[in-house]
């Protein structure tokens, strides 16, 4: 399966209707927008509701309750995460050498930190988080665009390795526990990818 089936089968259409996907629309950007300005930890379904102007018993019909909308909003942020990368502008996008989208892909996975890294956290404890579909195909990501630059070896390992040191838990110790700036995680990522390149 190449990563544009996983892509497609990740983002498939449900079958929902348009107005039901204008809610879901409207509730995801208004938890995103809280999140964004007042963390996650201040995410309530009362806010989310009011934010998105959509009645409460909507919100919960559709996500059940604040796990099943932050689950949903991780998705929903993976998917527009692996849009970016598989078909958007370069050098993020295809269109750039293969290790200008590494280095990209790193940069973009650090930021996208910043706006949510609690929510990525909490998706990505435990071994289970391994293999949810949006980590398989980073990974596989990964593995692709290391072949494309030339390194050989066990590429399997080495795009765990590069994935390992995008996971949200770490990159929150590094930030937050350890103080290290944004720039400095962003040289340790480019440094990494340097590793990986053939001499």
């Amino acid at each position: 399966m190449s990563d544009g089936d996983s892509l497609l089968r990740l983002s498939g259409n449900d079958g929902e209707r348009a107005d039901a996907a204008r809610n879901r629309r409207l509730l995801l950007e208004a938890a995103a927008l809280i999140v964004e300005l007042h963390g996650a930890e201040n995410l309530t379904m009362d806010e989310v509701a009011r934010h998105a102007g959509v009645g409460k018993g909507t919100l919960f019909r559709r996500f059940g309750n604040k796990t099943g909308l932050i689950h949903a909003l991780l998705d929903q942020s993976g998917k527009d995460f692996q849009a970016a990368f598989m078909f958007g502008p370069p050098p993020l996008g295809p269109g750039a050498a293969p290790v200008d989208r590494l280095r990209a892909f790193g940069e973009a996975s650090i930021r996208r930190c910043d706006f949510q890294g609690q929510l990525l956290r909490a998706a990505q404890e435990g071994p289970e988080a391994l293999s949810h579909p949006t980590q398989r195909l980073a990974r596989q990501h990964l593995g692709l665009l290391l072949r494309e630059a030339g390194t050989t070896g066990d590429l399997e390992l080495a795009a765990y390795e590069l994935a390992a040191y995008l996971n949200a838990g770490l990159l929150i110790h590094l930030k937050e526990e350890r103080r290290m700036p944004h720039e400095r995680l962003l040289a340790g990522w480019h440094e990494m990818v340097e590793r990986f390149l053939p001499r």
